[in-house]
């Protein structure tokens, strides 16, 4: 192959492909948007993660690690977003087989085949990509993997999963997820009113950390907006779960509530956000309403396909994952930890040679693990190296926990629970025809939790 194989995103799995590609000896170079390494996860970097160091790290990330001088931290403490960066990302990048293959600030705008269009067919899969930066300069390829991440992309606070009315007209008051509620982000919620839209562990995160400053700063009120009528998955395993720390955080939210510092308003599905004459904000559900000042989005994300929109793209009608991959992580019917393994072969598009890993693979599917898609990386890698026996040779041992069971059986959407995911609590699943489990879980997985000692949350890069 003349061209290098790019992969969009130098994040957790996108560094994971790179790390393989190296092992692998293959030509590749890693465009990341952002001005540093996994630029994403550093707009959360205060808060913890559900799961130890040990489940954190590749293996091909390790491996190359170890050979600079690279100090493996206590593989029993739970890392903040910034350790996994400053202690983990940072150094790989950094690592001679990676280093002067990342560019940052290298946005892509599109991906396209040289000289083809969607339509066109003969001599297609011959043609190298093209893919070109928000800056204009073009990138030839001869493979694409697509670890960009959903981040980017929130889902809206309309009901319907459509903006709900007037809701850009009102979008400097509205907060992304995860705010730095106690620190960064303080003035913004210091005496004032807050409404979280969510029910995932990224909201339960936010409700924690805003009970806290409401203790510290009087006038500060706190509303927890939901669409579901039952909030077991986000109060989740209690003292049985198998993390101590995300069982933690769904007692702890359900006490806040049941004291009354956090006010639920629950069965409501947002159809219109509105200005009010006081410049407050107003979320309307029929003739019920809830006046705050700041709204924070914690709804989950949505891929964005339309940067391979000339791409021939084979995708669920639902989820916005492969038509293969959809019915292995449809929340209908799988937690995250009974998500079967898979690989390239359930990634593969009609289009050879682009591959869509990690979040953005499960498209809006809310039960992605970090784990699954460094083994999703592995298997692709593989693959674009020609050893199909190892692509398909695919490894991986998730957790079931109950905080992880499907929102859907407690009344709640799909979409507003997909910030949650779940953290290591080994249990085999059963794997497809030619599948192996690993005995332990496959590379790593990325579930937040904790901003400091008293908030949780779950975010999968």
């Amino acid at each position: 192959m003349t061209e290098p194989v790019v992969v969009i995103g130098a994040g957790p799995v996108g560094l994971a492909a790179a790390a393989h590609l190296a092992e692998r000896g293959l030509e590749f170079l890693v465009l990341e948007s952002g001005p540093s390494v996994a630029a994403a996860i550093d707009e959360w970097r205060h808060v913890k993660l559900f799961s130890p160091w040990r489940y954190d790290i590749d293996g091909a990330a390790r491996r190359l690690l170890e050979q600079t001088d690279w100090i493996e931290p206590d593989l029993d403490v739970l890392p903040t977003g910034g350790d996994l960066i400053d202690f983990y990302l940072a150094p790989l990048a950094k690592a001679p087989q990676l280093g002067d293959r990342i560019r940052y600030g290298a946005q892509v705008a599109a991906v396209t085949r040289v000289g083809f269009d969607r339509v066109r067919t003969a001599g297609r899969a011959e043609a190298p990509f093209l893919v070109r930066l928000a800056d204009g300069e073009e990138v030839l390829a001869s493979a694409v993997i697509d670890a960009a991440g959903t981040w980017r992309r929130p889902n809206v606070l309309g009901g319907s999963g459509i903006p709900a009315r007037g809701e850009a007209d009102v979008t400097d008051a509205i907060s992304a997820a995860l705010p730095d509620v106690l620190v960064r982000d303080r003035e913004r919620f210091a005496g004032r009113r807050t409404a979280v839209v969510g029910a995932g562990h990224s909201a339960a995160t936010t409700l924690l950390e805003l009970g806290e400053l409401a203790a510290q700063e009087p006038g500060t009120e706190v509303f927890w907006v939901v669409r579901g009528a039952d909030q077991a998955r986000t109060y989740g395993g209690g003292a049985g779960d198998e993390l101590p720390a995300r069982g933690a955080l769904g007692m702890r939210l359900q006490k806040l509530v049941q004291s009354g510092h956090v006010e639920l308003v629950s069965s409501f599905r947002i159809e219109a956000v509105a200005r009010t004459a006081d410049g407050r904000v107003e979320l309307a559900a029929g003739d019920r309403t809830v006046v705050v000042d700041t709204v924070v989005n914690s709804t989950g994300f949505r891929p964005d396909h339309d940067m391979v929109g000339e791409l021939r793209l084979d995708l669920d009608p639902i989820l916005g994952s492969t038509r293969a991959l959809a019915p292995l992580i449809d929340p209908n019917q799988h937690s995250c930890g009974t998500v079967p393994p898979h690989g390239v072969d359930e990634l593969e598009h009609p289009e050879p040679g682009y591959y869509a890993v990690g979040a953005k693979s499960y498209g809006r599917a809310p039960t992605f693990l970090l784990a699954t898609g460094y083994e999703q990386a592995r298997s692709v890698v593989a693959a674009l190296a020609g050893d199909w026996e190892a692509a398909r040779d695919v490894q991986l041992n998730l957790p079931e926990t109950g905080v992880c069971s499907s929102n859907l059986a407690y009344g709640d959407s799909t979409d507003e629970a997909a910030g949650g995911c779940c953290g290591p609590a080994p249990q085999a699943v059963e794997a497809p025809a030619g599948r192996g489990l690993a005995t332990g879980i496959s590379g790593g997985l990325l579930t937040v939790v904790e901003a400091r000692p008293t908030t949780q949350s779950s975010c999968c890069g």
